[in-house]
């Protein structure tokens, strides 16, 4: 076999090989295909994952994915039904189901996110314009993403794609709205600390006026009772004082003089100056000379 023979053969075979491999294809499981003769779609599109084969140079394919794609919507001002202003960030997930139709109508993945932005932020306005504050903070927000997903997907039907979610991420009043509310909450958390402390204050003055008054009460008790103990123990005390005066009036007068003598007789008391033939003094004489007449303190002294 002559070379220019083998230079044939081998020729053959380099645009044999080339032909094969452009006439090959293969279909990822993350993507579908479609494919082009001359500007026009030739064949349904290819969902499955797989080897296909093409007229090569003649057919062209691209690919579409058919994951689900997240779209990050940049945040937007929202002026609710009760005309507060809400600052509200979302994101939407979808995924392609007709890639005929998507490539038709946006061409690509980023055309696709442009005109689903668009749409998505328009009816996140429509929407939540028809609620309240408080329904979007709190009470209905659940209920505010299904409508917005649902007439996201009414209205993005055209597109070829279908929306699987649409959440709020955040929808919060503007800064400045924000720092007004919280100083009016502080304020009146302030206001009602200030209440309650006064509230504790009266509370706390009506319960010691009743402490005070309950010890008054039990002191003017406490002193009553001591004064009648008292009253009874001197009645007492004078009972048995006069049954012993009854009984030895001598011993008696003895028992108080000395009582009196201990009472003035002490050091540091006040000096008195006193006649030695005193009666004061008659137990410092001749005790022998009391006489009946002298029992008693004031009796008048023997001549």
């Amino acid at each position: 076999m002559t070379s220019t023979v083998r230079f044939a053969l081998v020729a053959l075979l380099a645009v044999a090989a080339v032909v094969l491999y452009a006439s090959a294809f293969v279909v990822p499981q993350t993507s579908q295909a479609l494919v082009f003769q001359f500007g026009r779609v030739s064949r349904p599109p290819i969902t499955e994952p797989g080897l296909y084969w093409k007229i090569p140079f003649i057919e062209t394919v691209v690919e579409i994915d058919k994951r689900i794609l997240d779209l990050e919507l940049p945040s937007q001002e929202v002026i609710a039904s009760d005309q507060k202003r809400l600052v509200v960030d979302a994101f939407t997930r979808y995924r392609v189901t007709d890639p005929l139709r998507f490539y038709q109508s946006v061409g690509n993945v980023s055309g696709g996110n442009l005109r689903l932005t668009s749409i998505v932020n328009s009816t996140v306005r429509t929407v939540l314009a028809d609620a309240s504050f408080s329904a979007v903070v709190r009470t209905e927000r659940a209920g505010l993403m299904h409508k917005i997903r649902d007439e996201v997907n009414r209205q993005a039907g055209g597109l070829g794609i279908e929306v699987v979610d649409v959440r709020l991420r955040r929808a919060d009043l503007p800064e400045q709205n924000s720092q007004a509310v919280f100083q009016r909450m502080q304020t009146e958390r302030q206001r009602e600390a200030a209440d309650i402390r006064a509230q504790g204050s009266q509370l706390s003055q009506t319960i010691r006026a009743g402490a005070d008054r309950q010890v008054t009460v039990l002191r003017a008790d406490a002193t009553r009772r001591a004064d009648e103990l008292r009253g009874t123990g001197e009645a007492e005390k004078n009972r048995i004082l006069a049954e012993a005066f009854g009984r030895d009036p001598d011993f008696f007068a003895f028992y108080r003089t000395m009582q009196a003598y201990e009472a003035s007789i002490r050091a540091g008391d006040t000096r008195m100056i006193l006649s030695p033939d005193s009666d004061f003094f008659r137990y410092f004489n001749d005790p022998r000379t009391v006489g009946k007449d002298q029992s008693r303190p004031d009796a008048p002294k023997q001549p």
